[in-house]
């Protein structure tokens, strides 16, 4: 549980630097650069805890499940750059809802119809959160909720792939065919006559911040794979949301960002109904 909350408390400054280094670069670029960094930190970790990994890195889950966590890095980064992380991160918690009704058709897991209310609640929660911030960003607030649908595709990925592989082989092999993939795509883009940010001629603390952006996503989700390879999921699931804690501090110290009444209204509705969705979950696994 510390490793969890350590983990959520790492996210949102990973993310501030994110959002700061959009000022020079396009969000797409700044998220090829962190998963590409978060790969090198990768590399390490292969060796050194090789006798820990189950299965091939390079597995078709693993591409597809990278695939997934390309774009869901992408539309946050792309959320970040327009509006407070922790608005974004508000709405991007919709995600454990979404897993709920997913994990039906997907993993043949059917909700009851109390948790079917309760995703119902927390998706009005989350209307209230993106319909003033939809008015004042535009279709930029609807970034976080293609991040949700394609980090809770991951989800159902990784537990189908849990079966043949260890938690630590597919984040590693996620990474590495994310960044795989993105530096194809940005390579591509260039030859086609896409303009690129070059790093000799981005200011001098753009390095450092990517080196620090990589190395924090990378410890951040070594944190997340060691707590939930010992405490079951569904008793720290509900310490995911200390990332919106850490998101608003983050956000008012770095940007002066502060969430309004709506948001927070919106958000605490989002809460409740995922802590209450995770409650049946550990009542009907019991």
């Amino acid at each position: 549980m510390l490793a969890m909350i350590a983990a959520m408390g790492l996210l949102p400054i990973g993310d501030a630097i994110a959002k700061l280094l959009t000022g020079i670069a396009s969000p797409f670029e700044v998220s090829v650069w962190r998963i590409a960094m978060q790969a090198l930190f990768f590399i390490p970790v292969a060796i050194l805890w090789r006798r820990r990994l189950k299965g091939s890195l390079l597995s078709r889950p693993a591409l597809l499940s990278g695939a997934l966590f390309a774009v869901t890095m992408i539309c946050l980064v792309s959320a970040f750059q327009k509006m407070p992380i922790a608005t974004a991160i508000a709405i991007f918690f919709i995600e454990p809802l979404l897993l709920t009704l997913l994990a039906w058709p997907f993993l043949n897991e059917r909700p009851g119809p109390r948790r079917f209310v309760a995703v119902g609640v927390g998706l009005i929660g989350a209307l209230i959160v993106i319909r003033p911030n939809f008015a004042v960003f535009g279709p930029v607030a609807l970034f976080p909720v293609g991040a949700a649908i394609a980090y809770a595709l991951n989800m159902i990925v990784l537990r189908r792939a849990t079966r043949d592989h260890s938690a630590l082989t597919l984040q590693i092999g996620a990474t590495f065919c994310a960044a795989i993939g993105l530096l194809t795509l940005h390579a591509g883009g260039v030859m086609l006559g896409q303009e690129a940010t070059s790093l000799a001629d981005a200011p001098g603390w753009t390095l450092p911040a990517l080196i620090c952006a990589g190395g924090l996503l990378a410890v951040t989700f070594l944190l997340i794979t060691h707590a939930f390879s010992k405490v079951e999921a569904s008793l720290l699931a509900p310490f995911q949301y200390l990332e919106i804690v850490g998101a608003t501090i983050v956000g008012l110290i770095v940007f002066g960002d502060f969430p309004d009444a709506l948001t927070w209204l919106g958000t605490a509705i989002i809460l409740g109904s995922g802590i209450y969705v995770f409650h049946r979950e550990r009542k009907t696994e019991s």
